[in-house]
């Protein structure tokens, strides 16, 4: 059951890592509106499964903290991310939003039942190395000015680590809430597209492509196989292994001509693997262990 609900968890992690390559391939979809639009199709699934099986609606009848941890988490750490990059550039503001996993990962350990061990942190720690790898392979320049932007930077790892953690807490709460808490996010995002940005359509059937398939997977299906995750599976291996996200994103974006290859993708790629690996490898030696008993009766 544990390993299921990690593996369920990892795949949210592989669909994050399309993420950049849907945005890039939308068009130039102001960041609210694309939410918006995301966002609303992400809770179609959700929806879907509601109708065929009204009974499920009964689930949705939770304490307010839920939701206001839900919507704050999605919501929140989508509005932070924004605020960022409009005031930061964006590698600095990535590279600090995507302390979230290491937040995870040392956060855990106030979780009930949870141990952290020092093979989750060195793991989460090769990690943040491999992204910063990645991120900052043209350089960094932080820079005093941008404060604002780099505020709401650290706010939206704190953000989404909290909402992870939290989310664990409720692990009696079925994952069909998330319906819920993306048809807020979408409401939320199209009052601050209507009150920041101007409105921009995708011009081409790619484009829109694009779109429907951000919003049925990194900003859709990956939000439900996390939400999964975090409550059953283990969430220490999940945080640590976040970092193949940015890895990842990478290697599709040079797949696809948005990036080029260097030295530098190969050493992050040895840092994010080992360091996942690291933090998993009391599960895997143990399911191997279980596979050998099992073969030998």
């Amino acid at each position: 059951m544990k390993l299921r609900a990690t593996l369920t968890g990892f795949t949210a992690i592989l669909m994050w890592s399309f993420l950049a390559l849907f945005t890039a391939a939308s068009g130039k979809i102001p960041p609210f509106q694309l939410s918006a639009i995301c966002f609303a199709i992400g809770s179609v699934p959700g929806i879907v499964v509601l109708i065929l099986k009204p009974e499920r609606l009964v689930l949705l009848r939770q304490p307010a903290k839920v939701w206001i941890v839900g919507i704050a988490g999605l919501f929140g750490y989508h509005f932070l991310y924004f605020t960022a990059l409009r005031n930061a550039p964006a590698v600095e503001a990535g590279l600090i939003a995507y302390l979230w996993p290491l937040l995870i990962v040392v956060g855990s350990a106030l979780l009930p039942g949870e141990r952290l061990r020092w093979y989750h942190v060195a793991g989460a720690i090769a990690g943040l190395a491999g992204t910063v790898l990645i991120v900052g392979r043209n350089g960094f320049h932080f820079d005093g000015a941008y404060a604002v932007g780099y505020g709401a930077a650290f706010l939206c790892a704190f953000t989404w680590s909290g909402y992870s953690l939290l989310t664990r807490r409720f692990d009696a709460v079925s994952t069909d809430v998330v319906t819920g808490f993306c048809l807020a996010t979408s409401v939320l995002s199209l009052i601050c597209h209507l009150g920041l940005e101007a409105t921009i359509w995708p011009e081409t059937i790619f484009q829109w492509i694009a779109v429907v398939g951000l919003g049925l997977f990194p900003v859709g299906a990956a939000f439900y196989a996390w939400d999964y995750g975090v409550k059953n599976g283990d969430i220490q291996i999940l945080g640590a292994a976040s970092y193949a996200a940015p890895l990842l994103s990478t290697l599709i974006l040079t797949l696809f001509g948005f990036a080029e290859p260097s030295w530098g993708i190969a050493g992050a790629c040895l840092l994010v693997t080992g360091g996942a690996v690291l933090a998993a490898h009391r599960m895997i030696l143990r399911r191997s262990s279980e596979q050998q008993i099992a073969g030998a009766e």
